[in-house]
């Protein structure tokens, strides 16, 4: 047996990949290759000359009709087949019978198996993966396992949702109203913007306007082009007014029907807080709205940005069609005419950057109720089941006794895997799951899908020219990404609606100029929701969004702050540092910290002191001073293994550790209840207002009698002025950052 299966795998290794394939499928090698005589020469394949088709006899081809032999039939048959298709089949059999070779030896492949177990389900392979945006390995092999190294794209549909090769239906209302010169969006991509203005905006002062709106309070109208215009909500909405895409009009009414109240249903089709953010953003404007929580309005706020998402989505693929059908009836081929740019330089238009894959899920799943609404047909959704596979959650899985917060439980709901990205094609009623990212029109993916596909400088494998069109920017719950990663979300604005490397078979004469002249990003609309004004996101909001329709931002300010819901009786000593600007107030924190506050605490009459430090690298840095001072603490953070925080925690009850570091992330993540509190230190204002309020009422659980010891320390700057308003409101905040004093004395929980 030994020797058999030698000498079969020594036959194996000499054959091709085609002999191999043959070997396999008639048991035989092909005759072709049988030796005649011992004196072997291999046959040669010769091409026919143009010439050798013709007869010797000029009169003979000139009276008899051409006859066209079943040899040349063939020959014209290999022609067609392109050498790409015949390599990947190569590759195809070849690795088949490799595995048909390895399924020989039943020993090593075992072993083979069992090594690749671990590496396929690590954490370090799945960060690593990459997309194939081009979806060139999309299909997987029948019978095998959907998790493959490779990420799945959908290829087989292609045909079906390309844009170039589909025309418009003559169906009654698809084709574009006659009033279409009023249409923001034709308005918006038409503009014929001049190079003076574009050479202008670095030197051109920003222009701003305030307006107060019923809903959405006090609203900063801005622009850095020279027209400023403003508007306010009319009272009634008038449907054809929107320019909804059909089946829009229909559709929206039934999705959107769980927020409406019966005298809602009669007299429009939004809920207040919905008619004006949808009045804003279908002028084509940036937005930034700070107060989208997951508990009050988010899901309210989803549904509206994915009817402008989809309306814009349906126009921009209604007017390619309707001009590939007119180019078909004038029959003009590729650059025959100028007149039809409708397109961009690659084909995704919308960027739905979302936190986590249930977001992403909802997201689709509004995309195909707006798309079938009432009508008894169902549209075609390609990879549905899959979709729902990888991107829903087991009930089951959550623990039953898991007690947490309500805000808590309405953002971890779902699933809540961070790495992900999906393409979305539409084609008129259809919707195609999977999609390669240049043959998708939107794309859905949180910050880190998105990062380790664009690579960073000097990677190999990297890619961002899917972002070179982008005409919609959509961030959402983006003050979780100050949770998450924040560098992923400045990594990706900056390589948004940059000229793309390749053509990736565009037709220019298709392209728009504006795209051509490397201005996408002046045409770039960019909807922002989160649920806090934070400094790190309206710096994105400020320097990132160029738009020459111009920018609205929500500026509200808090009257009462967090400080409000303490419910422990607890004094609350906020502490000012002296810093002489924003580069400073780092070093500025950690000196004041260590001299000021921390000599305080060192006494063992000062135990059970948690320190609270919203960001890690501070956390990193006093973790490290505290082990050099060799200080009696222990610490949590993200990372900390499960073993290790229960540790912590009984340690610092028992008050056999003086002090306790707790990044916020943990608190994010966690929201576990430290008990054993007497002394709290806020190290930085927390990122989110209401985690003030939650770590200060940790006190009262395990109280003992000793609430007349308990204090709160909170160190602040002047940077800090908008986490301390949203602390203890505008008006306090004010006084405290005006005031010659450095200390003030907040007592809360009083009878």
């Amino acid at each position: 047996m030994g020797k058999r299966s030698r000498s079969q795998s020594q036959l194996l290794s000499t054959l091709t990949k085609k002999q191999k394939k043959h070997l396999r499928d008639f048991g035989e090698e092909h005759p072709f290759y049988d030796r005649v005589s011992k004196n072997e020469v291999k046959p040669q394949i010769c091409q026919l000359s143009e010439s050798s088709d013709s007869s010797n006899s000029e009169s003979e081809s000139e009276s008899e009709p051409e006859q066209v032999s079943g040899y040349h039939k063939l020959l014209a048959t290999l022609k067609n087949v392109s050498e790409e298709e015949d390599e990947e089949e190569e590759e195809e059999e070849d690795s088949v019978a490799d595995d048909n070779e390895m399924s020989d030896d039943d020993g090593d492949s075992d072993a083979h198996v069992k090594g690749e177990e671990p590496v396929t389900e690590s954490a370090e392979v799945q960060d690593k993966v990459s997309a194939d945006p081009e979806g060139r390995d999309g299909e997987e092999p029948p019978g095998t396992s959907q998790k493959t190294p490779e990420e799945f794209t959908d290829a087989k549909h292609e045909p079906l949702f390309s844009l170039e090769t589909n025309f418009l239906e003559d169906r009654s209302g698809e084709d574009s109203p006659p009033e279409a010169s009023q249409d923001p969006f034709v308005q918006h991509v038409n503009k014929d913007l001049k190079e003076k203005e574009i050479q202008a905006l670095p030197t051109n002062p920003k222009t701003t306007h305030q307006l107060k709106w019923p809903v959405l309070g006090q609203l900063v109208f801005s622009s850095k082009f020279q027209e400023l215009e403003t508007f306010k909500p009319p009272k009634n909405i008038d449907l054809k007014s929107l320019h909804l895409q059909k089946p829009l009009e229909s559709t929206w009414t039934k999705t959107n029907s769980q927020f409406l109240s019966g005298l809602q249903k009669s007299n429009g089709l939004f809920t207040p807080l919905q008619k004006e953010l949808f009045l804003i953003m279908n002028s084509y404007r940036d937005l930034f709205y700070p107060e989208r929580t997951a508990l009050k309005n988010g899901e309210e706020i989803r549904h509206v940005y994915c009817l402008h998402a989809m309306n814009h989505v349906l126009k921009a693929n209604t007017q390619v069609l309707g001009n590939n059908s007119k180019r078909r009836s004038q029959k003009l081929g590729a650059g025959d005419d100028d007149d039809f740019r409708d397109q961009g330089l690659t084909r995704p238009k919308v960027l739905i950057v979302v936190p986590f894959r249930e977001a992403a899920l909802r997201v689709v799943q509004l995309f195909v109720s707006l798309l079938e609404g009432d009508s008894k047909k169902k549209i075609i959704v390609s990879n549905k089941k899959r979709f729902q596979g990888e991107y829903g959650s087991d009930p089951e899985e959550r623990p039953p006794n898991l007690k947490r917060p309500e805000d808590y439980e309405a953002v971890f709901v779902g699933n809540i895997d961070d790495h992900f990205r999906i393409g979305v094609a539409v084609l008129q009623r259809s919707i195609r799951l999977y999609a390669p990212f240049y043959s998708s029109d939107i794309l859905i993916a949180s910050p880190l899908g998105l990062r380790t596909i664009i690579g960073g400088e000097g990677e190999k494998k990297r890619d961002f020219d899917f972002l070179s069109s982008i005409e919609l920017l959509i961030l959402d719950q983006a003050d979780i990404y100050l949770m998450q990663n924040w560098e992923h979300v400045l990594h990706l604005m900056n390589h948004m609606n940059l000229l793309p490397l390749d053509s990736h078979g565009v037709d220019f004469s298709r392209v728009r100029m504006w795209n051509l002249n490397n201005w996408a990003k002046y045409y770039r609309q960019t909807l922002l929701f989160g649920a806090l004004q934070d400094a790190q996101i309206n710096s994105v909001f400020n320097k990132y969004c160029a738009n020459f329709q111009g920018q609205v931002a929500v500026r509200n300010v808090p009257m009462t702050g967090s400080i409000s819901h303490v419910l422990a009786q607890l004094p609350h000593v906020f502490q000012r540092m002296e810093v002489e600007n924003l580069a400073a107030v780092i070093d500025a924190r950690f000196n004041f910290f260590i001299n000021k506050i921390l000599p305080q605490y060192r006494d063992a009459v000062m135990s059970h002191t948690l320190i609270y430090v919203p960001s890690y690298f501070d956390y990193v840095r006093l973790r490290n001073y505290f082990k050099k001072e060799e200080l009696n603490f222990t610490h949590i953070c993200e990372y900390t293994q499960k073993a290790g925080v229960s540790r912590a925690r009984h340690f610092f009850l028992q008050g056999e550790k003086q002090f306790l570091l707790l990044t916020e992330r943990f608190h994010f993540y966690k929201r576990y209840t430290i008990k054993g509190i007497r002394n709290l230190i806020f190290y930085e204002l927390p990122t989110y207002p209401h985690f003030y309020s939650d770590v200060c009422n940790m006190l009262r659980v395990s109280s003992r009698g000793e609430e007349a010891a308990w204090t709160c320390t909170v160190l602040y700057s002047k940077y800090d002025a908008q986490r301390l308003a949203a602390v203890v409101g505008v008006e306090r905040a004010a006084q405290m950052l005006q005031s010659k004093k450095s200390v003030h004395l907040f007592i809360t929980g009083e009878k």
